[in-house]
C-alpha cells in the first residue's frame, strides 16, 4: 500500500471531521423536536433551543467553506510534487485549527474562535504560496 502524503492525510482527516460535525446537531434536533417532526421535511428556519447546537451548525458551515479552499490547495501541492516540511506542517496545523475552531465555536468563545480561523487561513496561504513558488 502506498503511503499518503501529509497533505492528503490531513485533507482526508479534515473531510472526515467536517463530515461528522452534523451528528450532534441532528441528535439535539431529535431531542428537541421528537423523531417524527425532526425526520420529516427539514424546517431550516427553526433555530435550535440549545445555543451550542446553533453555534455548531455555524461551525459546520464554516468547516465546509474552508474545506472547499484547503482541499484543492493540498491536492495541488501533492499532485505537483511540492510537498515539503512546511506544507506538511501547514496541513497538520490546518486540521488542528479546524478541530479547535469547531470546539471553540460550539462552546461560544469568540476571540479564540477567530484565532483558530486565522491560523487555518494562514495554513491555506502557505499552500497557495508554495504552489506559485513563493515559499
Amino acid at each position: 500500500m502506498q503511503s499518503l502524503s501529509p497533505e492528503i492525510t490531513y485533507t482526508a482527516l479534515t473531510a472526515g471531521l467536517t463530515g461528522i460535525l452534523w451528528i450532534p446537531i441532528i441528535i439535539n434536533r431529535l431531542r428537541e423536536m421528537g423523531p417524527w417532526k425532526a425526520l420529516k421535511n427539514p424546517e431550516p428556519d427553526v433555530r435550535p433551543e440549545a445555543g451550542w447546537a446553533y453555534r455548531l451548525a455555524h461551525a459546520h458551515r464554516n468547516a465546509i467553506e474552508n474545506l472547499a479552499v484547503f482541499a484543492p490547495l493540498a491536492l495541488a501541492v501533492h499532485i505537483l510534487g511540492l510537498t515539503s516540511a512546511l506544507t506538511a506542517g501547514a496541513s497538520a496545523v490546518f486540521f488542528a485549527s479546524r478541530a479547535a475552531h469547531a470546539v471553540i465555536y460550539t462552546l461560544g468563545v469568540p476571540l479564540l474562535r477567530t484565532i483558530a480561523f486565522t491560523v487555518g487561513f494562514g495554513c491555506q496561504a502557505i499552500l497557495f504560496l508554495r504552489i506559485f513558488g513563493l515559499l
